[in-house]
């Protein structure tokens, strides 16, 4: 069984998953959960504008039970939904935080269909963008908030790079050039541990958030 919730913690660490449709961040999700779930208490919120699909395809995964898995039909563009009014979201979240706690942490999935597709600092703590290489390995020079202010930069689907003629040197290099010293994963998710780079940037994160206020400074 996942550890007790630290008592000095007030609401468990809420992380968005934001990137292109296809990039493959439902998929990191779910690969998340698989790996994490008997480790931390998790709830996860998924976006979509007029199904449930992404929710529905956790479900079916059986990554957690069903009562921990929220589906929020946006109907809108979903960068209004996770940054401009995110009320709909943030009522989810709360709700799953209320009905569940303690839980450690709440994954929050939605996509996008450009680079501008930001989180809301009101909705969630900490931010990952996922790309992909088919893409092709101009997108991380190009910026955008997304990828120049997101706490973790994922480039995913690596294993596709020789196919689609994607130099995974030129995307580091200018990921680098764009964030900095800001986290970057690449990420095959076709491999069983794919997601485990990933899961400890998560555990760390969590920890550092569990820590009493005066020792996060």
């Amino acid at each position: 069984m996942p550890p007790e919730t630290p008592p000095d913690r007030l609401r468990p660490l809420r992380v968005g998953v934001g990137g292109p449709v296809g990039s493959g961040k439902t998929a990191l999700v779910a690969a998340l959960c698989r790996m994490l779930a008997e480790r931390l208490h998790i709830g996860v919120v998924t976006n979509d504008i007029y199904t449930t699909e992404d929710a529905d395809f956790l479900r079916s995964q059986g990554v957690l039970d069903d009562n921990r898995i929220r589906a929020v039909q946006t109907g809108c563009c979903p960068h209004t939904a996770i940054r401009d009014d995110i009320s709909e979201n943030l009522e989810a979240v709360e709700e799953l935080e209320t009905r569940l706690a303690p839980l450690d942490l709440v994954l929050l999935e939605s996509g996008g269909d450009n680079l501008t597709a930001t989180f809301s600092q009101g909705l969630v703590d900490r931010q990952i963008f996922v790309l992909d290489v088919s893409g092709g390995d101009k997108v991380p020079r190009k910026g955008g908030p997304s990828v120049t202010s997101a706490d973790l930069l994922v480039i995913n689907k690596i294993d596709l790079a020789p196919m689609v003629g994607a130099d995974l040197e030129v995307m580091r290099r200018d990921s680098v050039a764009r964030r900095g010293d800001r986290a970057m994963i690449f990420s095959s998710l076709r491999k069983t541990d794919g997601a485990g780079e990933i899961a400890e940037w998560i555990l760390s994160e969590v920890a550092q958030w569990a820590k009493p206020s005066s020792v996060r400074g």
